[in-house]
């Protein structure tokens, strides 16, 4: 399926339960969703702040729309 992503984060997200940990998907690329499969790999050349989209073959292309109202992993900061 291909996915929209505007990300700020280039890694997964480390989850501890218990003993065990787990990698937590951070890009929305990964085939195992929620949990990470190294798919952020291809993402490494991505410029901060440029919206870009995968085909189902994990090939990038520039989004060329404004989606001014997607959702976004940014910390937002409060003041």
């Amino acid at each position: 399926m291909a996915r929209l992503v505007k990300r700020f984060r280039k890694l997964p997200y480390a989850a501890t339960v218990g003993e065990e940990t787990k990698s937590i998907c951070g890009c929305g690329l990964s085939a195992t969703l929620p949990f990470c499969d190294g798919t952020h790999k291809i993402t490494e050349s991505e410029e901060p702040d440029k919206l870009d989209w995968y085909d189902d073959d994990g090939r990038r292309h520039v989004a060329i729309d404004n989606f001014g109202s997607i959702r976004s992993d940014k910390q937002i900061q409060n003041v």
